[in-house]
């Protein structure tokens, strides 16, 4: 009899109860047999409905927990290595766990991720999922399309500058954040530890040279103009914007540079007309996506998972 593959996630998690949930309902709907919640600030709502679900493990990330292990980490990149390395080391309960965002939600194509996973060779340790990021939609509302970019560096650089025509050259693919996608780990080996985009073992780093073509891995990056400002800040000073954050070589500035200077150049009005370009589904935008093969319609319909999911929460 052939096994079946099981696959779960691992996520650090400090959000409102209705992004929680939505992450968690979603991606249950989709078959992960395991989900590992680390709150990094408790959120008793979203606590409740998923210590209710069988499938779901949920761990308050309070003092009380970093003081049984060392010291809570400054950085929250930080705590969510720790975190996910904790959740793989500790009988994480299925054969390939991944470690992604609240705000990343993975949609296989017609073969589903167990079945792209089961298909891999036998000494296959990681397997990576590219990412394609949102696009605000004109009239507000949830966003329906999603960009994609080159999975290599050279031929990204001149569609980015082919797409974008006023930023292009000035970013990577594209996006806001990271091109570099997420990874699963194939469980069952002690010394492995995670990252945010890699895993690591006793020898180094893992080797990431299988993708899964067949999955994307949707981020609500900037879903909107109003969401992207309530975060934009703090991803500034310490998070995806941090001034210390290196993106390739052949792109001339980091994001933390050239947000800085659109600010300085023009306030809040330069910001907005950055996203109205860059982030934003105008026809435009989606013709010059769709001629390079990177426009994506996804309706990912999260407030009706959660709803099925977890009813009893509202």
């Amino acid at each position: 009899m052939t096994k079946t593959i099981t696959w779960g996630l691992v996520s650090t998690i400090k959000a409102p109860a209705e992004a929680i949930l939505n992450f968690a309902a979603y991606h249950l709907e989709l078959g992960a047999h395991r989900l590992h919640i680390y709150l990094d600030e408790d959120c008793p709502k979203a606590r409740r409905a998923l210590r209710a679900h069988p499938n779901c493990r949920v761990t308050v990330t309070d003092e009380a927990y970093w003081a049984k292990r060392r010291q809570r980490p400054v950085k929250h990149q930080a705590r969510q290595t720790a975190n996910a390395t904790r959740a793989y080391r500790r009988d994480p309960g299925v054969d390939w766990l991944g470690h992604i965002d609240v705000d990343e939600f993975l949609m296989p194509g017609d073969v589903s991720l167990a079945a792209q996973l089961a298909a891999l060779a036998p000494d296959i340790r990681t397997a990576r999922i590219r990412p394609i990021e949102a696009l605000a939609q004109p009239g507000g509302g949830a966003p329906q399309w999603f960009k994609g970019c080159h999975p290599r560096q050279g031929p990204r650089n001149i569609e980015t500058e082919n797409i974008y025509p006023t930023y292009g050259a000035l970013l990577n693919g594209g996006f806001l954040s990271h091109v570099a996608g997420k990874i699963f780990v194939r469980t069952g080996s002690e010394e492995v530890s995670l990252r945010i985009h890699n895993a690591f073992g006793a020898a180094g780093r893992l080797p990431n040279d299988v993708d899964l073509d067949g999955t994307r891995l949707c981020h609500l990056h900037a879903p909107s103009y109003d969401a992207w400002q309530r975060a934009y800040r703090y991803r500034l000073a310490a998070g995806s914007y941090r001034p210390d954050l290196q993106g390739p070589s052949s792109v001339p500035t980091t994001m933390n540079a050239l947000f800085t200077a659109i600010e300085e150049d023009g306030g809040e009005e330069a910001l907005r007309r950055f996203y109205d370009e860059v982030c934003t589904a105008t026809p435009e935008l989606r013709a010059r996506l769709e001629a390079h093969g990177h426009l994506h319609r996804i309706d990912l319909n999260l407030d009706a998972a959660r709803t099925r999911v977890f009813p009893q929460a509202g």
